[in-house]
C-alpha cells in the first residue's frame, strides 16, 4: 500500500518535493518490469529524508525521477512548484543546475580540476541566483572557499582529486553541491565508499550544511545507522512506500545542534 505522505514537514510547511501517483517501467523484449507502482508523498522546506529500502526497491530509480534525470512512466514530480516532467530538456537543465545540489556516491570529481575548481563548477556553469550583481568570479570564488573552509579543506583547495583521500573528495563533492545554495540536495548512497568514520564525519557535514544553509535534504541509504540521523524515513518495498515515519529523537537533536 502506498502513503500519500501526510507527515508534518518543517515549521514553514512549503512543499520543496512533491510526488504524485509516480510509477516507472521498463520495457524488456516481452516483459514489463515495474519499478515504482505508483508512490506518492511531500517533502517540506528544510526537511531531513532518508530513503532507504533494500537493493532492487526501486530507491535509486526514485533519486534520479527526483533530479530529472529520468522521466516516469506516468505520474509527476514536482521541484519547488514546478512540475519537472512537463519541462522542455533546456529548461529542465537549467532549472536542475539551479535547484538541485547532487552528492554521488562516487565524488563524481573533475581529476584535471582543483578543490576549489571543482566546487567552483556550479557557479560558472550556471551562475548564482543568489548575486544581485549578476555573478562576479571574486564572488563565487569567496564562496567556494568559505564552503571549502567549513569542510575542513583550508589546506586542500589547490590539490587534485589524485591528490586527496576518499573522505576528502566526498567533502569536496559536498562543497560542490552546496555551492548555488540549493534548496534541495540530494545524496545518493554518500558514505557508501568510506570507512565508519569518514563516513560519520561527512553525514555530520551534511547535517551541518543542511541546518545552516536551510537546504532540504534527502538521501538513499541503505544504512540504518545513517538513516536513523534522519528526521523523517521513508522506506521503499518492491516499488512501493511501505512506511513513511518520523523521527521526533532526530527531529529534537536536530533543532540542539547535536
Amino acid at each position: 500500500m502506498t502513503i500519500a505522505a501526510s507527515v508534518p514537514s518543517t515549521s514553514s510547511g512549503k512543499p520543496m518535493i512533491v510526488v504524485d501517483a509516480l510509477r516507472k517501467s521498463l520495457r524488456t523484449g516481452s516483459t514489463t518490469v515495474d519499478i515504482l507502482k505508483g508512490i506518492s508523498f511531500s517533502i517540506g522546506q528544510g526537511e531531513f529524508v532518508a530513503i532507504i529500502g533494500a537493493s532492487g526497491s526501486g530507491k535509486s530509480t526514485l533519486l534520479g525521477l527526483l533530479a530529472g534525470l529520468d522521466n516516469p512512466t506516468s505520474g509527476s514530480v514536482a521541484l519547488n512548484g514546478t512540475v519537472i516532467s512537463s519541462l522542455a530538456e533546456n529548461d529542465l537543465a537549467q532549472l536542475r543546475g539551479k535547484t538541485i545540489g547532487f552528492v554521488f556516491q562516487s565524488y563524481q570529481l573533475i581529476p584535471t580540476l582543483t578543490a576549489l575548481e571543482n566546487v567552483l563548477l556550479p557557479y560558472e556553469l550556471n551562475g548564482d541566483p543568489h548575486d544581485a550583481t549578476g555573478g562576479t568570479q571574486k564572488a563565487g570564488r569567496e564562496r567556494a572557499r568559505q564552503l571549502l573552509s567549513s569542510v575542513g579543506l583550508d589546506a586542500r583547495m589547490d590539490h587534485y582529486p589524485v591528490q586527496l583521500s576518499g573522505g576528502e573528495q566526498q567533502r569536496v563533492a559536498i562543497a560542490r553541491a552546496f555551492m548555488l545554495r540549493p534548496p534541495i540536495v540530494l545524496a545518493d548512497e554518500p558514505t557508501g565508499n568510506l570507512d565508519t568514520a569518514n563516513g560519520g564525519h561527512v553525514l555530520n557535514l551534511l547535517l551541518d550544511l543542511n541546518r545552516t544553509e536551510h537546504t532540504t535534504l534527502v538521501l538513499v541509504t541503505h544504512d540504518p545507522a545513517l538513516a536513523a540521523k534522519a528526521r523523517r524515513r521513508i522506506t521503499l518495498r518492491d516499488g512501493l512506500v511501505v512506511s513513511d515515519d518520523v523521527s521526533f529523537e532526530a527531529e529534537a537533536a536536530s533543532q540542539a545542534g547535536v
